[in-house]
């Protein structure tokens, strides 16, 4: 059974998904929900679904070794969902080619630090692109900049607002992001 952490700042609707479409799984199992923020979404819908769940703060981060040993424990895979603090190369180097985040653009354009959510979105609009989408990538040491593994873009309409983007996006994520995690797991393990 492959072990899946999510790492999350919010809501948790992409990790909720995650969690939801792994349930039943015989293969891959979530296991672990780590947030950032005490008060996120994302801890309360973990708990709600029976998946253990924590906080941890920036200097377990990056200045212990409090969160990279209950990742080595506890996952197989590390999976960001709205997690918005670059990733550690200690942890990088523990997990490599096992961490995968989703972005809210088509990589390259309108990703880097700073770069998500309504932020994204806002760029795309201001900037009259055509098209946006979702982009799932492996974790490097540099925010966005991992290799591609999946893209799929929306056309953007000169009528949409910054929020009509974020909407069509999510569904993306929703249908994309579970099914894309499961088929890098189970292409590793082969």
């Amino acid at each position: 059974m492959e072990r899946i952490a999510i790492l999350a700042s919010g809501e948790g609707t992409n990790a909720e998904n995650i969690i939801k479409y792994f349930k039943n799984s015989s293969l891959i199992s979530v296991t672990l929900v780590l947030s950032n923020k005490k008060e996120a979404k994302v801890l309360e819908k973990a708990k709600r679904l029976g998946v253990a769940s924590s906080y941890f703060d920036r200097n377990s981060f990056i200045n212990t070794n409090k969160v990279i040993t209950i990742l080595k424990e506890q996952a197989d895979y590390i999976i960001l969902a709205g997690f918005l603090w670059k990733i550690p190369l200690e942890i990088i180097e523990v997990f490599p080619n096992k961490i995968l985040n989703i972005h809210p653009a088509l990589l390259p354009k309108y990703g880097g630090k700073g770069m998500y959510g309504m932020h994204v979105h806002d760029a795309v609009v201001k900037n009259r692109e055509k098209e946006s989408g979702i982009t799932i990538h492996y974790v490097n040491e540099n925010y966005d900049e991992g290799a591609i593994i999946f893209q799929k873009s929306v056309e953007v309409l000169v009528c949409d607002s910054a929020a009509d983007v974020a909407r069509k996006i999510h569904v993306l994520e929703q249908e994309n992001f579970p099914r894309v995690i499961e088929k890098v797991i189970l292409e590793n393990g082969e």
